[in-house]
């Protein structure tokens, strides 16, 4: 082994030293610290073959490498590197984590996802994901977008949401027909909007009716909650946010601190679905829970976002990971249930405080009143009294 190898070899085991160190104290249990430490192990002898400098280990390039050199076929492992690479990036021990490198698509292409970013669409990753499997496809087919045709673009959608979950083929579409809007209105590119044409497959079934809890089984998840760790004050806000407010799980994955004002007792909610922003009045149970997870539980982080993860780099949780928090909540508590149950649940509690359609509608965000009218269905204690007048 030469003397450049040596000292890789010291700076890279010093680094993973420090790295696990840092696991430990973030509470990483013995168990899973030993798994990290066997992946990081075999890296650093991937790594002891290789003549490279100690500053271009964390590259991309050597990481795919490594995925072919220990045929790993999934994400399984080799993300502990990424954060390894990351953790050692914050401390200034080397110039650039691991980051995919993005590849440049054709000008039209790149100009639609600066329009994109500075319109209403967020979710950059996942339209570019979607147009460059797009571009992908009518290159191999020999297509140019000027004559391109719906049957084209149909036969796309059937080939790429193939084995998709149906929430997941509406989110491509939407997608996609966002890009061939784009092309029409301000590109002047196609002759014809096919935007109006891209549609899903027909469902014949009625839509179930809005489920909710019943007062004892909000009364159980209360009883379960845990206010002493920072998951369960994460948790316990969260529930507070879509029991006491009704708000989505998209809606509170995207509250920052600069939406709350405590001393006013309002919240502000930007990110509403069909673009109806409001302030809403933040009852006292709310200001309690937020109050509790930012000052113990929620990361020290210069991200304003309000619910972040408790692994570093403390990335904003997005709308399933709140998904997921509270329905973990309630399945703890014995009840099968889904984040939305609580935003029904909101609907039916003002049903029966006397509030209007109207202004339900208004609260929850609802685009028009139908929507807004599917809560009555639910609203059998009202009904019961007018029936039989109990």
């Amino acid at each position: 082994m030469t003397d450049d190898n040596v000292t890789l070899n010291s700076h890279l085991i010093v680094a993973i030293k420090d790295y696990l160190q840092w696991k430990k104290q973030s509470g990483l249990c013995q168990r899973t610290l030993k798994n990290y430490a066997g992946r990081l192990i075999e890296f650093l002898e991937f790594i002891s073959q290789r003549k490279i400098e100690f500053y271009n280990v964390f590259t991309w390039e050597i990481l795919q490498d490594y995925k072919k050199y220990k045929k790993i076929k999934q994400n399984k492992y080799y993300w502990i590197i990424k954060e390894l690479s990351r953790y050692l990036y914050k401390n200034k021990k080397i110039l650039f984590p691991i980051i995919k490198p993005v590849v440049r698509l054709p000008d039209r292409y790149e100009d639609y996802l600066v329009y994109a970013k500075r319109t209403k669409h967020a979710q950059d990753k996942r339209i570019r994901k979607i147009i460059t499997k797009f571009n992908d496809y009518l290159k191999k087919s020999n297509i140019t977008l000027t004559y391109l045709k719906i049957e084209q673009v149909d036969e796309f959608l059937t080939e790429f949401n193939l084995g998709l979950a149906p929430e997941s083929c509406k989110i491509h579409r939407t997608c996609l027909k966002g890009f061939l809007n784009y092309l029409y209105y301000e590109c002047g590119i196609l002759k014809r909007n096919l935007a109006p044409l891209v549609v899903g497959a027909p469902v014949f079934a009625k839509s179930k009716p809005p489920k909710f809890l019943r007062e004892n089984e909000i009364q159980k998840i209360f009883d379960i909650m845990d206010y002493s760790s920072p998951p369960g004050l994460r948790a316990y806000a969260a529930f507070q946010l879509a029991y006491a407010l009704g708000l989505r799980p998209k809606e509170i994955s995207q509250l920052t601190l600069d939406d709350i004002f405590f001393s006013e007792g309002e919240i502000n909610i930007n990110g509403r679905k069909g673009d109806n922003p409001v302030k809403l009045p933040l009852p006292e149970c709310v200001v309690k829970s937020l109050t509790a997870y930012v000052i113990e539980a929620r990361p020290n982080s210069k991200c304003r976002t309000l619910f972040l993860n408790f692994v570093f780099p403390h990335r904003p949780l997005v709308s399933k990971n709140i998904g997921t928090v509270i329905k973990e909540l309630m399945h703890k508590a014995g009840l099968d249930s889904s984040a939305y149950w609580l935003r029904h649940t909101y609907a039916q509690n003002l049903l029966e405080s006397g509030v209007t359609t109207y202004e339900i509608a208004e609260m929850m965000g609802h685009d028009t009143i139908e929507t807004t009218k599917k809560y009555l269905s639910i609203n059998i204690k009202l009904m019961r009294e007018v029936l039989f007048d109990e």
